[in-house]
C-alpha cells in the first residue's frame, strides 16, 4: 500500500482519541449513549482541530451496531464500512466545490429516502460557509424539519459567514485551538509507537509552529522526518519550520542589549540570508522579550518561562534589559508585524526595526512618572522660560547701548534653514517642450492608456500613481500632475521608477515618450507662465516685422534720414 501521511494514519477513530476537545467529545458521547442526538450540528473552529474527525466519529456512533458508552465499536460491519469510506448512508460533501443551489436541491430531494444499510443517513457538509445564499435558502427548510432518520453535520472555519437562520436550527459546537502541551504529548506518543528517535526541543519548535492545529503539527512532523531520513533532530525541525537557531537569536539580542546597531544589522542580514521568515523572526523576538520580562519580574513568574526559547546565553544578558525597554521593543516589533503583512519590502522594515530597538535611549513611559515628579517638571519649565526672557531683555539692552535699533537686531538674526522648494525639482524645460507641441488628441491617448499603465506597476507603485493623472501631452511626452507634493517628490527622486514609467508608456504608445512630473498645485502657474512668455515673444516678433516692412517705403526712409529714427513716428492709414 502507498505511504499515507501521519495525519491520515493517526486520524481519531473514537471520541476518546480526539485531542484537546474534551467538553465537546463528552457532550457528543453522552448524547449518543442516551439516544438524544440532534438532527443538525454545526462544528466551527480553526483548521486542524478535529471538526471533520468528530463528524465522522459521530456518524459512526449513531449507526454502530454495538456502541459502548456512546463510542463506536469500530468492529461491526457498519463501522468497518464507514472507516473504509464505503458506507453509502454517510455522505460527505465539500461545499467549496458544490456550493450551488442545484447540489442542495439534490440533497433535499434524496433526503426523503430511507437509509439503505444504517439507521441514520448522515450528511457531512464541510466548509459550509462557502455555500451561496440561494443554497442556504434551499437548505433552510430541510434543516428545520428533516425526516426522522436523517442527520446533518455542518463544519466550517468561518461561522460568521453562515446565516443566523441556519445557526439557530443546529446545535453549535466551537472547537478551540489545541494547547501546545496536548500537541507535544500526541507527537511523542506517535514517535514512540513508530520507534523513532527525536529531540524534545525539535518537538517544541514544531508544536509552536502548528499554532494550535493538530493536523498542521503532524504535517510538519512528517516533513521533518522525511528531511531527516526518519530521524527528528533540532536542526531538521528548524530548517523545515524556518525557526531561528539559538545562536542566531542570541547573537541578535546580544547586539541589541549592547546598543550596537551595526552588529545587530549584521546578525539580521545573516538570519535573512539563511532563508528565515521575517514574520517568524519577529514572533521569536516577542517570545524572547516575554520570557525576559517574566525572568526579571520575580521567581513566581519566572516559572512560566518557555524553556525551549530561554537558553543560558539569553539568561546571561537578561540583566542588560530593564522591563521598560523590553516593553518598548515589544511595541516596536508589534507595529512592524502589521507592516510586514501588507508589504513586500520586509527587509527594509526589519532594518528600521533593528536600528530603532538598538538605540540606547528609550523614552520612559509616562505611567511611571509620579504626580510630584510632574509638578516639579512644570516648575522647571516655568523657571527656564523666565531665564530665557531675562537673557533676551539683557541682550536688547546691550544692543541699544551700542546704538543698534530693535529693527537692526531683528534683521541681524540668522535665517532658519527651510526645505528646498519643489521648484528645484521641476524640469520646466521638459514641461515647456511638451507644451510646445501639445494637442488634445495626444492627451486623450495618454488618458486611454493610463489604466493599462497602472496594471503594469507593482502594488506599492500603483498606490503612488493613483493620485496622479496626465494633464498635457504631445507626440514626444506626457506631463503628469500629482495631487500631493509628497508623492511627486518621492517619484521624482526615484530614477529607477521614472525609467520604468517611461519604458512602459513608450511600449503602450508604440513610440518614444518622455514622462515629466509636476505637482498639481503648481501646474496652473507653470502653464500660465508658458502661455504669457509665448504671447510676449509673438508680439515682439510682430512689431519688429512691422517696423522692417514700413522702413522699406521710400518716403519713410527719406524722413528717417532727415529727422532720425527716434523722432519719426510711423502710423498706418
Amino acid at each position: 500500500m502507498a505511504y499515507q501521511a501521519l495525519y491520515r494514519v493517526w486520524r481519531p477513530q473514537t471520541f476518546s482519541d480526539v485531542i484537546g476537545q474534551d467538553v465537546i467529545t463528552q457532550t457528543l458521547r453522552n448524547a449518543v449513549a442516551s439516544h438524544m442526538t440532534s438532527h443538525a450540528y454545526l462544528f466551527s473552529g480553526p483548521r486542524g482541530t478535529g471538526k471533520t474527525s468528530c463528524a465522522k466519529i459521530l456518524a459512526k456512533a449513531v449507526n454502530c451496531l454495538n456502541p459502548h458508552d456512546g463510542e463506536p465499536c469500530n468492529e461491526c460491519e457498519i463501522c468497518l464500512a464507514a472507516n473504509e469510506n464505503r458506507l453509502n448512508d454517510v455522505i460527505e460533501i465539500d461545499a467549496a466545490s458544490n456550493n450551488g443551489v442545484e447540489e442542495i436541491r439534490d440533497i433535499r430531494d434524496k433526503v426523503k429516502y430511507a437509509p439503505t444499510e444504517a439507521k441514520f443517513k448522515v450528511y457531512i457538509i464541510d466548509e459550509v460557509h462557502m455555500l451561496s445564499q440561494g443554497a442556504f435558502n434551499a437548505l433552510l427548510k430541510t434543516l428545520e424539519e428533516p425526516p426522522a432518520n436523517v442527520m446533518f453535520i455542518l463544519a466550517t472555519t468561518e461561522p460568521q459567514k453562515i446565516p443566523a437562520t441556519i445557526i439557530s436550527r443546529t446545535q453549535s459546537f466551537n472547537f478551540r485551538r489545541i494547547s501546545r502541551q496536548d500537541i507535544l504529548e500526541r507527537m511523542t506518543f506517535i514517535l514512540k509507537d513508530k520507534n523513532i528517535q527525536y529531540d524534545e526541543e525539535a518537538l517544541n519548535i514544531i508544536a509552536a509552529s502548528a499554532e494550535g492545529g493538530m493536523r498542521d503539527a503532524l504535517s510538519i512532523l512528517d516533513q521533518a522526518l522525511s528531511y531527516g531520513d526518519d530521524e527528528l533532530t533540532l536542526k531538521n525541525a528548524q530548517e523545515v519550520t524556518g525557526a531561528l537557531s539559538n545562536e542566531q537569536i542570541v547573537s541578535y539580542m546580544t547586539a541589541i542589549a549592547d546598543n550596537k546597531p551595526a552588529e545587530a544589522l549584521t546578525s539580521l542580514y545573516q538570519i535573512l540570508a539563511s532563508g528565515r521568515s521575517a514574520l517568524r523572526f519577529t514572533e521569536m523576538i516577542i517570545r524572547v522579550c516575554r520570557n525576559l520580562i517574566l525572568y526579571n519580574s520575580n521567581s513566581d513568574l519566572s516559572k512560566q518561562m518557555d524553556n525551549s526559547v530561554m537558553t543560558q546565553e539569553l539568561l546571561d544578558i537578561a540583566d542588560k534589559f530593564d522591563n521598560s525597554r523590553l516593553f518598548y521593543i515589544v511595541d516596536q516589533v508589534s507595529a512592524t508585524q502589521k507592516n510586514l503583512k501588507n508589504s513586500n519590502q520586509t527587509d527594509i522594515y526589519m532594518e528600521i526595526l533593528t536600528v530603532k530597538i538598538s538605540e540606547p535611549k528609550v523614552t520612559p513611559s509616562t505611567t511611571e512618572e509620579t504626580t510630584t515628579g510632574n509638578d516639579d517638571k512644570v516648575e522647571n519649565i516655568e523657571i527656564d522660560k523666565l531665564r530665557d526672557q531675562i537673557s533676551h531683555l539683557q541682550s536688547e539692552v546691550k544692543d541699544l547701548s551700542n546704538g543698534a535699533t530693535p529693527v537692526q537686531q531683528v534683521s541681524a538674526k540668522p535665517k532658519g534653514h527651510h526645505r528646498a522648494n519643489n521648484n528645484t525639482r521641476l524640469n520646466k524645460t521638459a514641461i515647456y517642450k511638451v507644451l510646445g507641441s501639445a494637442t488634445k488628441g495626444d492627451l486623450n491617448n495618454a488618458k486611454d492608456i493610463w489604466p493599462d499603465l497602472m496594471s503594469m506597476l507593482e502594488i506599492s507603485q500603483r498606490a503612488m500613481m493613483r493620485v496622479a493623472q496626465p494633464v498635457a501631452a504631445s507626440p514626444e511626452g506626457i506631463v503628469v500632475a500629482f495631487d500631493y507634493a509628497m508623492w511627486f517628490e518621492q517619484v521624482q527622486d526615484d530614477s529607477e521608477f521614472l525609467r520604468e514609467l517611461t519604458d512602459n508608456v513608450s511600449r503602450l504608445m508604440k513610440k518614444d515618450c518622455q514622462i515629466v512630473l509636476v505637482p498639481k498645485a503648481d501646474w496652473p502657474k507653470i502653464r500660465k507662465e508658458y502661455i504669457d512668455n509665448n504671447i510676449d515673444s509673438d508680439n515682439k516678433d510682430k512689431v519688429k516685422s512691422n517696423k522692417e516692412t514700413k522702413k522699406t517705403d521710400p518716403t519713410v526712409d527719406e524722413a528717417v534720414k532727415l529727422f532720425g529714427e527716434d523722432i519719426v513716428d510711423i502710423k498706418e492709414d
